[in-house]
């Protein structure tokens, strides 16, 4: 039987729009469930790793262990590569993976991490029985997704609903499940974890900084990023509805009063010591 690979499309791309929300990212604001499980000497896999910056964070938490950060997509490793290196760091490193089938044996990390990576993937459960497979018994998989139904802003500009509606759409269309933050867990006990600790988590953008920071990158990435292409091309919308969609969120960042909130799923599920490996 031939191994279970990817099947979705990555809806976002790697558009300079795109990593600036992504170079954002740190442990603390997007692992901070995780932080307190970690223990100096552990060997972490981080999973979609992207440019880095969570990589590089969590290589700094556990300097007498290593990290090594996968990403399927072999460009974006790069960057990741000289985000490490201009932090100085000598235990990380970098590998193209699929997390439907990756590349080493089992039980050989502490912690396995995924941030935003379930809701693009073809078949999360599969992916997590693989980051399962790879856990040391007692060891941890955590996963954090945004849930994109869930989200919530303030005031109601005309024309973010239909984003939302667009976004959920196309991500769909691509493989994915936008509102994957609501389904780790029962993702989790379908891969056959059973120690599974569910909380939530946002990002929360209100401040004028923040809002037009956060208004910007969505308003470029509705225009110029590979999700733009793939709303266009798979006929989900027409360049006219992507751009009245890119203007709303200019009006939505022009608003004093614009408020943005952000919702994940978290899960923090401990391998079993004895028992069943899948």
């Amino acid at each position: 039987m031939p191994k279970a690979q990817e099947t979705a499309v990555y809806t976002h791309g790697h558009h300079e729009s795109v990593l600036r929300s992504h170079t954002w990212r740190t442990a603390a604001n997007s692992a901070a469930y995780l932080l307190g499980s970690l223990k100096p000497h552990m060997k972490i896999l981080d999973i979609g790793c992207g440019p880095g910056t969570i990589t590089a964070d969590l290589a700094e938490l556990v300097p007498d262990g290593r990290v090594t950060g996968v990403d399927q997509a072999p460009g974006i490793l790069e960057q990741a590569r000289e985000t490490a290196a201009a932090r100085g760091l000598g235990n990380v490193d970098f590998a193209v993976a699929d997390v439907h089938a990756l590349d080493y044996p089992d039980d050989t990390f502490c912690v396995v991490h995924a941030h935003q990576v379930l809701q693009h993937v073809g078949d999360p459960v599969q992916a997590l029985r693989e980051m399962r497979r790879v856990t040391k018994p007692g060891g941890f998989i955590a996963v954090r997704d945004a849930d994109y139904a869930a989200m919530t802003w303030y005031p109601a500009v005309p024309g973010l609903d239909d984003w939302l509606d667009l976004y959920e759409r196309v991500a769909r269309a691509n493989g994915g499940e936008p509102d994957a933050g609501r389904r780790l867990k029962a993702w989790a006990l379908a891969a056959g974890l059973t120690d599974i600790t569910a909380t939530s988590g946002t990002w929360t953008f209100a401040a004028p900084e923040e809002r037009t920071w956060w208004s910007g990158l969505w308003a470029d990435r509705t225009l110029a990023s590979a999700y733009a292409e793939r709303a266009a091309q798979g006929g989900h919308a027409t360049p006219e509805q992507l751009r009245a969609v890119s203007e709303a969120w200019r009006e939505w960042g022009r608003r004093e009063d614009g408020w943005f909130t952000v919702v994940h799923g978290e899960i923090l599920c401990r391998k079993e010591v004895t028992g069943p490996r899948g």
